[in-house]
Parts: structure tokens; sequence; C-alpha cells
């Protein structure tokens, strides 16, 4: 099977022309995503039945359901309802763009969310002892001992849902978003070429993915040096 590298070098610039709405579609969704996330951990682990247990339910949803079935029920479905229209949520639903970050969002929190659970349950017990030895309140001991010891135990798992959702981001095309992935199919569409053009896209969407792994790896890399250093 030969290809056709004309046409290759030729896709390469035009998908990197979506490149921008795929970055705003990772960043803006990974920075709610990550405010929600941090919203439903304290809800989860309050200690209240009737905040933990709505948090539970929606985390189950949105983990136990595929990406795409949501995005497709918020833009299609959403608008279907007469409240939703009527809210001072409908500038956002009535345009893909809103819709997108609303399904990614929401996706992703519910993922991070049970990550930082995860960083949270990582702490070891004696530390939180040794504040409370120190006078501490639980509030203080949750923001000056917790939180920081969580985040670098979440770091690597977040990291790699960070990946997952630039990946999530080409799901966007399906609602008629111009992105990479929604460029691609235009041109295959119009070429009927598709091993070249998506594997072309399938080199861009690696190196995204390595620039991210880096960047992760160099962040994680600070924030451990005094455990480096003790060892």
């Amino acid at each position: 099977m030969s290809f056709d590298v004309p046409l290759i070098l030729d896709s390469i610039p035009k998908m990197l022309m979506g490149i921008g709405l795929t970055f705003q579609l990772l960043i803006l969704s990974a920075i709610l995503g990550l405010a929600l996330a941090i919203v439903l951990l304290l809800m989860r682990i309050s200690g209240r039945w009737y905040l933990a247990a709505p948090t539970m339910v929606y985390i189950y949803i949105f983990r136990g359901t595929p990406i795409l079935v949501q995005i497709f029920i918020i833009y299609y479905g959403l608008p279907q309802l007469e409240f939703v229209r009527e809210s001072i949520l409908w500038p956002i639903l009535r345009e893909p763009f809103g819709c997108a970050i609303v399904a990614l969002t929401m996706n992703t929190g519910a993922y991070v969310s049970e990550i930082l659970r995860g960083g949270v349950l990582g702490v070891d017990r004696g530390l939180k002892e040794a504040g409370a030895a120190l006078g501490l309140s639980v509030r203080h001991r949750f923001i000056y001992i917790t939180a920081p010891i969580a985040i670098r135990l979440s770091l690597p798992a977040y990291s790699n849902d960070v990946i997952s959702l630039m990946k999530s981001t080409a799901l966007a095309s399906t609602i008629t978003l111009l992105d990479m992935m929604g460029i691609a199919r235009t041109i295959v569409a119009e070429t009927y070429a598709p091993y070249e053009v998506f594997l072309s896209l399938m080199v861009i969407y690696l190196i995204l993915t390595w620039g991210i792994q880096r960047t992760f790896g160099w962040v994680e890399k600070r924030m451990s040096r005094h455990v480096r250093s003790e060892a």
C-alpha cells in the first residue's frame, strides 16, 4: 500500500489550523473540571450523607457512561427542554462549543474527583495526628498537610486524565466543531484518503501527548525534589 505523501504534507497544515480550538477545549474543560472535582471531593469527604450521596450518584453516572453519549444528550437533548431554553444557561447550551465544554467538564470532573480522593486517602494518618497534636484545626490540617501531599500523590493519575481529556476533545467534531479531528474528517470527505489523513492526525496527537507527559513529569519532579533529597 502506497501513501500519498503530497496529500499528507498538504493535510497537516490544514489540520493544525484546528489546534487552537483543540487547546481551547482542553484548557477550559481542564480548569473547569478541576474546580468541579474539588467541589465534588469536598462534598464526598464532608461526612454529611446529603452531600456525599448525590456526589456518588453523579460520579457513578458520568464515569459509567460513554462521553460521546453525554455530549449528544447535552447537545441534542437539553435544548428540547423548555426550562433549559429559558434559563441563564441557554446562551452556553445553544452553541456547540458551549455544549462541548459542559460535557467535557462534567465528565473530567467526575474522574478527577476520584483521583483527588485517592490522593487524600493516601496521606499517612500519622501526619494528620501530628498536626492535631500541634493544635492545628481540621481545616488547617487539610490545607497545610493533607492537600499538598494529596496533590503530589494524585499528579501521575491526573496527568493521565489530562491526556485522556485531550483525546476526548476529538469527539467535539461530532457536533460540528472544526477542531483538528473535524478538519481531518472534512479532508477525508473531500479526498477519500482516510489512511493518510488520520495517520497524520495520529502523529500530531502523539506529539501533543508527549508534550503533556513531559510537562507533568517536570512538575512532578519539582514537587518531589524534597523527597529525593531526604532519600
